[in-house]
């Protein structure tokens, strides 16, 4: 009996010495920028949001990469490997089976041809964007910058040029804050089709090329059996994805980290928040850093919505992240129009929130004619009604209306970020003392606002002036106990949503 207790003592001992031996060299692995922040939660939780992403609302994001080559929209580089998909199906006709002509073939033929970064940057300054945020990698595991961890990047490889240095090096010559955004901690699982093999078929059994040794730094080895949710479970994949980001912050220093998913590997994650925010201070040691990631940040860093909305105000800034079509290039997508990106960014805003819409790209890196006609709509509404928008703050309450009803959830949580809006919707911000009231579309007749009216309890609602941006029509309008109406003007833009400006008496 001594001798068994003897022996699970030295078992537990030589557990705990193993563990606490594995746990330093990990520490010891995982080096960052020393400040203000460490990788617990008590001091990441001292975040504070920028004043900047604040006031910016709107920032314009290039989900762009080799996968757009094949012109067959997004998660081709997963879905060419997965046997009937319609990516498959258009890869074996186009390229032949991915045993013989894989994804590393796709990469050698991104060219980017026609990618001009600083006139573009240039048109998405004048669209109304004040960020703008360039792929760092997808999914896929190709980088975009120059990278001595991967030798699958876009200087060795396709078009041999620095994506992310030159997309950032245009937006900060025009005065845009810069953001990279990173997929690397879900492309160790996502990427294991590409180790597999058809199940029917002729080539029934023949392995992918994923499965050869020669390119497992760009597929990844293959994962345990057990390792299948979206972030890995593999330590050595979770400090490999630790070193890649590591590499991207401190080579760039990005005003802005966006993460697909949420802050990953638990307290791997939290020393690459630590590294971002310690890179990136200002004179009072407070960082001027922005971190977005999927589900609740639990105050450690911004709320992204992919392709969805808040219900009502966030007490804190967050974001919406989307496309105006498919994330990737698809031939014959439908795009949304300028008036449904504009009333998403209106609806978003109103519940103290930002807006990055990626704008597709060409494979060869240029905007097709229609979705620059798109940008010159979202263009003309900002310079009228831009100053409702920017650096603006939630009133309140976000809005009235049949929208608010009955509203459709959201892919990835919240509410659909694109939907139909009637006459009788209204949005609300504020700034400056001012408040702007937005008619997601045009009036068929006069608006009642209850939340405006005489008997509201609110010593601000004391109107003095109304008028219309972008409009020298004398407004009419009367405030009644139960609310304000606001008479249509005689003439309206041609664009959806227009937005009223009211002062109070002081």
């Amino acid at each position: 009996m001594k001798r068994n207790i003897i022996y699970i003592a030295a078992t537990i001992s030589m557990l705990f010495f193993f563990s606490f031996t594995s746990l330093q060299a990990q520490n010891e692995a995982l080096k960052y920028h020393r400040g203000k922040y460490n990788s617990s939660e008590e001091s990441l939780k001292q975040y504070k949001i920028p004043e900047w992403f604040r006031d910016a609302k709107f920032g314009i994001w290039s989900h762009w990469g080799p996968q757009a080559v094949p012109r067959e929209g997004d998660w081709y580089a997963k879905n060419m490997y997965v046997e009937g998909s319609r990516q498959n199906k258009y890869h074996v006709e186009h390229y032949g089976h991915p045993s013989k002509f894989g994804y590393k073939d796709i990469i050698d033929l991104w060219k980017a041809e026609k990618w001009n970064p600083e006139e573009l940057i240039k048109l998405y300054k004048r669209v109304g964007a004040k960020y703008f945020v360039s792929m760092g990698s997808h999914h896929d595991n190709f980088f975009l910058w120059d990278s001595k961890l991967n030798k699958w990047n876009s200087v060795n490889k396709g078009p041999h040029k620095d994506v992310v240095g030159l997309w950032q090096q245009a937006a900060k010559k025009e005065g845009l804050y810069f953001g990279v955004s990173e997929h690397i901690a879900a492309s160790y699982t996502w990427y294991q089709s590409a180790h597999s093999a058809d199940k029917e078929g002729t080539m029934a059994g023949v392995p992918y090329d994923g499965n050869d040794p020669v390119y497992a730094d760009l597929y990844h080895e293959k994962a345990d059996k057990n390792d299948t949710e979206w972030y890995t479970t593999n330590p050595a994949w979770q400090l490999d994805w630790y070193n890649k980001v590591k590499e991207l912050v401190d080579q760039y220093h990005p005003d802005l980290l966006y993460s697909d998913g949420k802050i990953p590997f638990d307290y791997v994650g939290r020393c690459q928040l630590a590294n971002l925010y310690n890179s990136n201070t200002s004179a009072d040691g407070e960082t001027q850093t922005v971190y977005t990631c999927k589900h609740d940040a639990q105050s450690m860093g911004v709320l992204d919505v992919e392709r969805g909305a808040v219900q009502d105000i966030n007490p804190d800034p967050w974001q919406t992240d989307t496309s105006i079509g498919d994330w990737y290039y698809q031939r014959g997508q439908r795009y949304m129009t300028s008036d449904q990106v504009i009333q998403m960014l209106v609806d978003v805003v109103s519940k103290n929130g930002n807006l990055l819409l990626n704008v597709v790209q060409t494979p060869e890196g240029d905007l097709e004619q229609d979705v620059l006609d798109i940008l010159e709509g979202i263009e003309k509404w900002m310079n009228v009604n831009g100053d409702a928008i920017y650096g603006s703050r939630p009133w309140k309450i976000y809005g009235e209306g049949p929208s608010m009803e009955n509203q459709e959830k959201g892919i990835f949580g919240g509410v659909k970020d694109v939907r139909p809006y009637k006459p009788g919707d209204i949005r609300f911000t504020t700034k400056n003392g001012k408040l702007y009231i937005f008619f997601m579309e045009h009036p068929t007749e006069s608006i009642k606002i209850k939340s405006l009216s005489k008997s509201s309890t609110d010593k601000t609602t004391s109107i003095t002036s109304i008028s219309m941006l972008g409009s020298k029509e004398r407004i009419k309008w009367t405030q009644n106990d139960d609310s304000l109406v606001i008479n249509v003007p005689s003439k309206l833009p041609t664009y959806a949503t227009t937005v009223y400006e009211v002062q109070f008496k002081k």
